[in-house]
């Protein structure tokens, strides 16, 4: 009996899917980078703002996490449906946009509101990302492929380090700077800006990136997944997701 990989189509040269995890990773990058600086601007961003702990509290928690826990799902449907390529472009664009908007904001609301964007722009990559990943390799190659793209992971946190430091520094020794057409921004703000614009240029490299055929999947209506259905086989198997989850939320600890 022949397998899907057999009778599949064919996998994209090695160089066009390499390219592929190239560019993915780097949006990663940027990912990670631009959820985890507010981390590091804390204080002076309380200081402009006037905001409490429980303020910067919401915004690096519920403000992100709990839009970007939520969108994962019908991002996900979308990403069977329609070019994943397209929904990763779209949501480095978005997140990137809104990280930028994070350095303009002159209120908890604007913040706020600016944090939502980055979660459910980011909440666009990975379910996206790693259908295309395994659609471009064997099941040989494909181990190496995800352990290579999750290590951007480690890269966006040094990326925000070395940005945040700056900011820092800068923030002792300096009042404000002043932006053509924006006008006078506090270093922390400027932390946001040149760490979120970039973005939007790996958001047009990733058309420059190859959809690959989807392995697997039947084509036929007939056999789609409904929402209902793919519930249904989460809720059966809930000791492996709780495990999963748990294990994730204790490796963000």
């Amino acid at each position: 009996m022949q397998n899907s990989e057999a009778t599949g189509p064919a996998w994209p040269k090695p160089t066009v899917a390499w390219f592929g995890v190239a560019v993915l990773v780097v949006a990663f990058v940027f990912s990670i980078a631009d959820r985890i600086i507010i981390a590091l601007l804390v204080d002076p961003i309380k200081a402009d703002l006037e905001l409490s702990d429980t303020d910067m509290g919401i915004m690096m928690g519920l403000a992100f996490a709990i839009f970007y826990a939520l969108m994962g799902l019908p991002i996900g449907r979308l990403a069977d449906r329609h070019s994943r390529r397209s929904i990763i472009a779209v949501g480095i664009f978005l997140w990137s946009l809104m990280t930028a908007a994070c350095g303009l904001a002159r209120n908890f609301w604007e913040l706020f509101l600016a944090r939502v964007g980055v979660g459910v722009g980011e909440a666009t990559l990975s379910p996206a990302a790693y259908s295309m990943i395994a659609d471009s390799f064997p099941r040989e190659k494909l181990g190496r492929a995800i352990s290579i793209y999750q290590s951007g992971a480690f890269f966006g946190v040094g990326l925000a380090l070395i940005f945040g430091g700056v900011a820092i520094r800068f923030a002792a020794g300096a009042d404000s700077i002043d932006l053509p057409l924006i006008g006078t921004v506090a270093p922390w703000q400027m932390a946001f800006i040149a760490i979120g614009l970039p973005g939007i240029l790996v958001a047009a490299l990733m058309f420059a990136v190859k959809e690959p055929a989807r392995h697997g999947i039947s084509t036929a209506k007939d056999d789609e997944i409904s929402l209902k259905q793919g519930l249904e086989f989460a809720f059966r198997r809930w000791r492996v997701y709780i495990a999963h989850f748990c294990g994730f939320a204790l490796l963000a600890l």
